[in-house]
C-alpha cells in the first residue's frame, strides 16, 4: 500500500499526456512560477500560528480558574482550525519538498498539537483527492449519518434515515461534534493494518490529550472545565466544517460510468469562493478549491494568480467554472443537503 502519510500529485495517465488539456494548463502554471516553493511566506504563517497558540496558553495560565476562559477556548478554536490547515499544506508538500521534514512537520502539527493522526487522515484525504464527490470512492462523501445523494438517501435505513430527512437543519449543530469525531476516528485508526507508525502517532495523541486534559481540569473547577472543552471544541467543529464544507458540497456528484478526465473531474466537482484577504486567510487558501484540486502541491500563496490562469482557461474550453461568496456557498451546500434528504421526507 502507498505511504498514506503523503500527498503527492499522482495524475492519471490522461492528465500526464502532452497533448491533454490538463498538461497545457499545467505548461501555464509552471511557466508562472506558481509551483515554486515560498519559504519566507510559510515561515511567517507559521510563526504567527505558533504565536497564537503561544499566546492561548499564557491568557489560560494566567486568568486562573474564571468563566473567562471560555473566551480562551473559543480563541483556541482558531487556532486549532489554522493547525489544521498548517497540516493540511505540510501534507500536500507545499512547504518541504522532501519526505522526511513533510512527515515530521505534520506529526507536530497534528497529532501533537492539534490530537489528530496525521496517517489516519492523508489516508483518507488521498482518496478523497483522486475521486472527489465520487458516491463509491470518496470517503467524504460516504454516507454514515448523513446522506449526500438521493440515491444513498433511498437506501438509507435506521439512525441515518432520521438524520437525513432533517439534515440540511441538523448539519451545523452536527458540525460541534466534528472536533470529537476526528479524535475518535484517529485513535480507532491505530488498530488498522493501514496505519504505517501506530506506536509513533499513539504516544503522540495521548501525549497531546493528556497534557490538554491534565492542564484544563488541574486549573479549572469541574463545571469550568468541561463548558471549556465543550466551547472549544464545538467552535473547533464549527470552523473546519465552514472551512471544508462549501469546497465541494452541492457540486456534481460521480458515480462508477462516469468518464472525466482529470481537469474536469476536478473542476466540475470544486467550488472556489470569493472574499479577499480574510477569506483567504480563515479558510487557509482553500477557498481556491478548483486550483487546490489540480495542483495539490501548489503553495496555498500562489493559488490567487493561479485561479485568474485556471478561470480564463476553462472559458477557453468551454468548461463550467463555479465560484460564489462565502455566504452563498453555505446556502448551496445546505439546498443540496436538503436536496439529497428529499426521498427519506417523501418516504414517510
Amino acid at each position: 500500500m502507498a505511504n498514506p502519510t503523503v500527498l503527492t500529485e499522482q495524475l492519471p495517465s490522461i492528465a500526464q499526456g502532452t497533448g491533454s488539456d490538463f498538461s497545457r494548463l499545467s505548461r501555464r502554471i509552471s511557466e508562472a512560477g506558481l509551483m515554486e516553493r515560498r519559504p519566507v511566506y510559510y515561515s511567517l504563517r507559521f510563526g504567527a500560528v505558533a504565536l497564537a497558540l503561544v499566546a492561548s496558553c499564557v491568557a489560560f495560565a494566567v486568568l486562573g480558574d474564571s468563566w473567562l476562559q471560555l473566551l480562551v477556548a473559543a480563541a483556541l478554536a482558531v487556532v486549532f482550525g489554522q493547525l489544521g490547515l498548517a497540516a493540511h499544506d505540510l501534507a500536500h508538500k507545499q512547504v518541504f519538498s522532501r519526505r522526511r521534514p513533510t512527515e515530521i512537520g505534520g506529526l507536530i502539527a497534528a497529532n501533537a498539537l492539534l490530537g489528530m493522526s496525521y496517517g489516519w487522515w492523508m489516508n483518507k484525504h488521498t482518496r478523497h483527492h483522486a475521486n472527489p464527490n465520487h458516491e463509491e470512492k470518496d470517503p467524504d462523501v460516504a454516507p454514515n449519518l448523513l446522506v449526500w445523494s438521493r440515491r444513498q438517501a433511498s437506501v438509507a435505513r435506521g439512525l441515518p434515515a432520521f438524520i437525513g430527512r432533517h439534515q440540511a437543519v441538523l448539519f451545523y449543530p452536527m458540525l460541534t461534534l466534528e472536533g470529537f469525531n476526528l479524535s475518535v476516528g484517529s485513535f480507532r485508526a491505530l488498530f488498522t493494518p493501514e496505519m504505517k507508525r501506530p506506536r509513533l502517532e499513539g504516544s503522540l495523541l495521548v501525549a497531546h490529550f493528556v497534557v490538554y486534559f491534565g492542564a484544563v481540569f488541574t486549573m479549572l473547577s469541574p463545571g469550568k472545565a468541561v463548558a471549556f472543552v465543550a466551547v472549544h471544541m464545538a467552535l473547533f467543529g464549527i470552523y473546519l466544517g465552514s472551512v471544508f464544507a462549501p469546497n465541494h458540497k452541492g457540486m456534481q456528484m460521480v458515480t462508477d460510468g462516469q468518464e472525466l478526465d482529470f481537469l474536469r473531474r476536478q473542476v466540475l466537482t470544486s467550488r472556489n469562493v470569493r472574499g479577499g484577504m480574510f477569506v483567504d486567510a480563515f479558510m487557509g487558501g482553500l477557498n481556491y478549491q478548483i486550483e487546490h484540486h489540480l495542483f495539490p502541491s501548489m503553495p496555498t500563496t500562489a493559488l490567487r494568480q493561479a485561479q485568474r490562469i485556471t478561470e480564463q482557461y476553462c472559458a477557453e474550453l468551454g468548461i463550467p467554472y463555479h465560484q460564489t461568496g462565502l455566504v452563498a456557498s453555505h446556502r448551496e451546500a445546505l439546498r443540496h443537503l436538503r436536496s439529497a434528504g428529499e426521498p427519506l421526507r417523501a418516504r414517510r
